[in-house]
């Protein structure tokens, strides 16, 4: 199993949640934009970790 890539995945996740919340606050949405898609990364990231280990045992 590959749990650096879920942490990965995870911290990308809360990265970009962080990012979001910060571009809300401050109305950037060049801020919110990079932050919503650095969050649906880490998403992508962990699905794609949960579907291969589906796959290994």
């Amino acid at each position: 199993m590959s749990y650096g890539n879920k942490a990965r995945g995870k911290g990308e996740e809360i990265r970009g949640m962080a990012k979001e919340r910060l571009g809300d606050a401050t109305n950037n949405e060049s801020m919110q934009a990079e932050g919503k898609a650095e969050k649906a990364q880490g998403n992508l990231r962990q699905a794609w970790e949960k579907f291969k280990d589906v796959f290994k045992k």
